[in-house]
């Protein structure tokens, strides 16, 4: 069941140092392949990092100001990256004054996410880094827009966290 999945995926800050099998991270980019995206844009493009010499690069990259030390121990990393939008996509943005391409990002990254877990994968979902770093580590054009990263491995401990969430009542209400 879905939502079996949904519990255990959680935030991981404490990998094994231990190296991911390349085909659970091309099971992972095909999970965010085939998500679904405004108009079918699909605007983004996955950079995935499991060399063992690039590694200690994007980890350093992504503990600005002291945050995510973590990832020093993560088996691979994949880089999402923003893309042009196809027209249509575009035009429904301005129109609806919402960021589709951001959006569908965010779903592809989820995809992402999930796909690791049901393959007994961890991952984080990091916001702070440095893209001049890692847009150098990995020799990408200049200015290739990275929106986000994800650290991925094996957890440390099995041991889920508990969730702390809204309540349903907080966040969801029925239309009568």
């Amino acid at each position: 069941m879905f939502l079996d999945l949904v519990n255990k995926r959680e935030s991981c800050r404490h990998f094994l140092e231990k190296e991911v099998e390349k085909e659970k991270l091309v099971n992972c980019i095909e999970a965010a392949r085939l998500a679904p995206s405004a108009c079918n844009s699909q605007p983004w493009s996955f950079v995935v990092v499991n060399k063992k010499d690039l590694l200690p690069e994007i980890a350093k990259s992504v503990q600005k100001i002291g945050m995510n030390k973590f990832a020093e121990k993560a088996g691979a990393f994949i880089i999402v990256c923003q893309e042009k939008a196809n027209f249509t996509a575009k035009v429904g943005s301005v129109l609806q004054e919402t960021a589709f391409q951001e959006i569908d990002i965010g779903i592809a990254t989820s995809h992402i996410c999930y796909e690791a877990t049901a393959q007994g994968l961890s991952t984080c979902i990091l916001g702070m880094f440095d893209d001049k770093k890692i847009i150098k580590a990995l020799n990408l054009p200049k200015g290739k827009k990275i929106k986000l990263v994800i650290a991925v491995g094996y957890a440390a401990s099995d041991r889920l966290r508990n969730k702390v969430r809204k309540t349903f009542e907080e966040v969801a209400f029925f239309a009568e």
